[in-house]
C-alpha cells in the first residue's frame, strides 16, 4: 500500500484545505434560517464525490434536508461498502464560548492533539470524519487500489433525528443493496489506544411544557399564593432521580439486558484513568448511578438528563414576574433492549401524573432510535480491527459507546444490514460543544485507515 501512503502525503495540504472548506459552511440542520447553507454542503459533498471518481453522484430531496448519494461499483462480483455519514451540524450556540468563530476553522495545538487540532462546528461530527472517507475513496481511486464496490449515502438531517431517513430506505431497497455499512461517527479511546464500537445507546429525546397562571404575574402581587410554573418543573425534574441517581420513572428498567459479571469484567479490561477523565472536563468528582463505575454509567446505563430549561426573564437586570410557562428538553439514552417509543411513552405518562393540579403539563416527543450491539466476530469487524492495528500498530479495544447512532437499527430492519463502526474522534474533541475541533493527526489516520478496511474485507469475503 505504499502507493497510497504516497499519495496521501503529496496531497495532505488539500486534503486539509478542502476539509476547512466544507467547515466553513453553517449547515446547521436545527435552525431553517441555515437551510441554503445545508443545501450548498449538500452540493459540496455532491461535487467533490465526482471530483473523487463516483460513476454517479445524486442530491436526492427529502421531505427535509437532502440525501446525498454516489457509487463506484467496480465489479459485481466484489464485496459491496454502504459508506454512512452526515453533512449536517449541531447548532453553534452559545457563541460567546467559542474561543475562535465556529464556522471559521483554525488549527491550534492541544496538549493531546501536539500535532494540531481543526476548530470548528463539525469538525469531528461528522464533517471531518465524512471527509476522510471521500478522501480515502479518492486515494484508492488515483491507486487503482480500490478493492470493493462502494456507495455513499450521506445525509442532512442526522443531527435534528434522520427523520426521513427511513422513507429513503424503503423507497430505495435495490439502490442501497450491499454487504455491509461502513460508519465513522464514533470514536476512539486515545490516539495511542485505538478501539471499534461495538455498542451503542439509543435515544428518547423529550420537550416538556408545563403552563400556570394564563400571563406573567407580578411576583409581589401573587408571589406565595399562586403556582410558579418554573419552580414546580424543576422540583418534578428534580424527583425523576432517587438519592442513588437511579430514574425514578416505573417500568423504566424492566426490559434493560444486565451484564455479566464477566462481561463487565472484560469491560475494565478498557484503559480508563479517572483522574485524566475529570481534568479534561474540569470536575472534582464525577457522579452516577450507584454501583457502576464511570466507563459502565456512560455506555451500558440507560441515563436522563436535562437538555435544556428556560422560562420567565432572562434579560439584563431584573424583571419581578411569576411565568405562565416553564419548559425543558429532556434526553433519555437507552441501553439493548429498551424500546425508545415504549420510553417515551412511560416518561409522558409519569411526567403527567407527578404534575400538581395547579399546572398543566405537556409532553412533546422529539427524535429517538433503538440501541445496537454489533459482532466482533464478523468479516466487516475483523477487517477494521486489522485495519487499524496496521495503521496504530496495536489491536484495537472493542468498546461500547454511549453515544446513539439511530440510523444504526434502521441499516438493519430496513436493509437487513450491519454496521461496522470505525470511527477516529476523541471524547475530548467536544462535540455539540463549543470550541468542537478534530486532530490532524486523527483526520490524515483515518484516510490511511480506509483504504486497509476495504484491502480486508475483500480478502475475507474472497
Amino acid at each position: 500500500m505504499a502507493n497510497i501512503n504516497d499519495y496521501i502525503e503529496n496531497n495532505k495540504d488539500r486534503f486539509l484545505n478542502e476539509l476547512l472548506d466544507l467547515l466553513r459552511i453553517p449547515s446547521v440542520s436545527a435552525d431553517s434560517k441555515f437551510k441554503g447553507d445545508v443545501l450548498k454542503a449538500a452540493e459540496f459533498i455532491h461535487g467533490k464525490l465526482l471530483e473523487a471518481g463516483a460513476d454517479t453522484v445524486e442530491i436526492c430531496p427529502t421531505g427535509g434536508h437532502p440525501i446525498v448519494y454516489g457509487e463506484k461499483i467496480v465489479d459485481a462480483k466484489l464485496p459491496t461498502v454502504l459508506v454512512y455519514g452526515h453533512y449536517d451540524v449541531q447548532p453553534a450556540d452559545p457563541y460567546e464560548l467559542w474561543d475562535s468563530p465556529p464556522f471559521e476553522p483554525v488549527i491550534k495545538t492541544t496538549e493531546i492533539h501536539p500535532e494540531g487540532a481543526i476548530f470548528a462546528r463539525g469538525a469531528c461530527d461528522d464533517k471531518g470524519q465524512v471527509y476522510m472517507h471521500i478522501k480515502a475513496f479518492e486515494t484508492m481511486m488515483k491507486t487503482d487500489n480500490l478493492a470493493c464496490n462502494i456507495k455513499f449515502l450521506i445525509e442532512g438531517e442526522e443531527e435534528v433525528g434522520s427523520d426521513h431517513l427511513g422513507i429513503f430506505l424503503e423507497e430505495n431497497k435495490e439502490k442501497l443493496a450491499a454487504d455491509i455499512v461502513l460508519v465513522s461517527d464514533t470514536g476512539i479511546i486515545a490516539n495511542d489506544v485505538p478501539s471499534v464500537t461495538v455498542g451503542l445507546r439509543g435515544l428518547s429525546y423529550v420537550q416538556v411544557e408545563v403552563t400556570g397562571p394564563n400571563r406573567d404575574l407580578h411576583s409581589g402581587l401573587y408571589g406565595g399564593a399562586v403556582p410558579n410554573p418554573i419552580n414546580v418543573l424543576a422540583e418534578m425534574i428534580a424527583s425523576l432521580k432517587d438519592e442513588n441517581k437511579k430514574i425514578n420513572i416505573p417500568g423504566f428498567y424492566a426490559d434493560v439486558i444486565e451484564l455479566t459479571a464477566e462481561e463487565r469484567a472484560a469491560m475494565a479490561k478498557a484503559p480508563f484513568n479517572e483522574e485524566d477523565y475529570k481534568k479534561s472536563i474540569g470536575l472534582n468528582a464525577t457522579e452516577g448511578e450507584a454501583g457502576y463505575t464511570t466507563i459502565e454509567r456512560s455506555s451500558i446505563r440507560p441515563t436522563l438528563d436535562v437538555n435544556g430549561i428556560w422560562g420567565g426573564y432572562i434579560g439584563e437586570g431584573a424583571k419581578t414576574v411569576i411565568a405562565s410557562k416553564a419548559y425543558a428538553k429532556i434526553s433519555m439514552r437507552l441501553v439493548p433492549n429498551q424500546d425508545p417509543d415504549k420510553i417515551t411513552k412511560l416518561f409522558e405518562d409519569h411526567f403527567a401524573s407527578i404534575a400538581p393540579p395547579s399546572v398543566k403539563v405537556k409532553v412533546t416527543p422529539h427524535h429517538g432510535g433503538q440501541p445496537a450491539v454489533t459482532p466482533t466476530d464478523s468479516p466487516a469487524y475483523i477487517a477494521a480491527s486489522r485495519a487499524m492495528e496496521t495503521t496504530f500498530g496495536k489491536t484495537p479495544v472493542p468498546f461500547r459507546s454511549g453515544g446513539s447512532i439511530p440510523i444504526v437499527a434502521l441499516f438493519e430492519q430496513t436493509l437487513g444490514l450491519k454496521t461496522v463502526l470505525m470511527g477516529f474522534g476523541l471524547d475530548s474533541d467536544a462535540i455539540h460543544s463549543p470550541n468542537e475541533h478534530y486532530g490532524v493527526f486523527n483526520y490524515f489516520k483515518g484516510i490511511e485507515t480506509i483504504p486497509l478496511f476495504f484491502k480486508n474485507f475483500a480478502e475475507l469475503n474472497d
